[in-house]
């Protein structure tokens, strides 16, 4: 097995591919940097890397090393985090945010399971926008969110609330008085967009380039906000796919909402930044799953979650 600074060295090397640097960044002597480095070589019994007066370089094999102990330093780093956590018990201070008004209240009653379950725990809510969600989570403005899947790039929990697919159009369109509609209707008007820093996963599943069957979905002008969003769709100049909730927190005379018949529901939990799994998440995220087990009902209710709750999954 690797020791701890063995296996430092050779991956802060592998990184600056100086020894001299290498040396500064740890604090040791280019001497010892030398002699690990030729130490793990005999052990592998082949070279690391290719060096001469000028340039220090990765063989393959040295290359391929580095490629596999990175993320287990990465995952260790995390454990003995979580450990300290833990042995600390939760304290300190979690922010907690969530993107969509509906949402709202299965943060709260989240919040206060947890406020009972780890009383010296502050926790902060705050509502974030489509502009600035994910650069809350990346900037640690916000710990941990309330929001629609797919959110690529970061970790997600278990599923904790579903609901149906409508369409939103105006209010004279000629969709407007249909009991129902397939998605395959995107294919025939244009889309509304949403604003370029959203998730592109998140894009794909609400405003796809295609319909099931292949067909191409003219693309709209994008708005700034949901609210913008739907204002453009009063306006004529697009319909939008949305969640039926909707119809309740932004119900205006200008818009109908058509349901989407053959659409798979929306999903929604909690997302985080990999690199921020505490175990202030961790709880947090188990507490949203208690609240949120009941049986799955009419869609838009919570759903019950038998997922084991993940260190981090992506």
């Amino acid at each position: 097995m690797l020791e701890r600074l063995e296996t430092e060295i050779f991956l802060t090397l592998a990184e600056e591919l100086h020894f001299g640097r290498t040396a500064e960044r740890l604090r040791i002597t280019t001497g010892r940097v030398s002699q690990v480095i030729k130490k793990l070589e005999r052990r592998i019994g082949g070279m690391l890397f290719e060096r001469n007066s000028r340039t220090v370089r990765l063989t393959p094999v040295g290359r391929q090393l580095a490629e596999d102990l990175a993320p287990l330093v990465v995952a260790m780093e995390e454990a003995l985090s979580r450990a300290a956590d833990a042995s600390r018990g939760v304290t300190g201070e979690l922010r907690v945010a969530f993107l969509g008004e509906w949402t709202a209240p299965l943060l709260l009653r989240t919040v206060g399971v947890f406020a009972e379950r780890h009383p010296e725990c502050r926790v902060e809510v705050r509502e974030v926008q489509l502009s600035n969600s994910r650069a809350s989570l990346l900037d640690g403005s916000v710990d941990i969110l309330l929001a629609s899947y797919p959110f690529d790039g970061m970790a997600c929990g278990p599923v904790l609330l579903r609901e149906n697919r409508v369409l939103a159009v105006a209010a004279g369109h000629p969709l407007s008085g249909e009991r129902s509609v397939s998605v395959e209707v995107l294919a025939e008007h244009p889309v509304v967009q949403y604003p370029e820093v959203t998730s592109a996963a998140f894009k794909r599943d609400r405003t796809p380039d295609r319909t099931p069957s292949g067909r191409p979905v003219p693309k709209g002008p994008a708005g700034g906000s949901f609210s913008e969003m739907l204002t453009l769709v009063a306006m004529g100049r697009g319909v939008l796919p949305v969640g039926e909730h909707s119809r309740q927190y932004y119900p205006r005379p200008d818009l109908a909402y058509v349901p989407l018949h053959d659409a798979k529901p929306i999903e929604r939990g909690l997302v985080w930044a990999e690199g921020n799994t505490t175990e202030r998440v961790r709880e947090f995220v188990r507490a949203a799953t208690d609240v949120a087990g009941t049986p799955t009902g009419v869609a838009g209710t919570p759903t019950g979650v038998a997922e084991t709750l993940p260190t981090v999954s992506a």
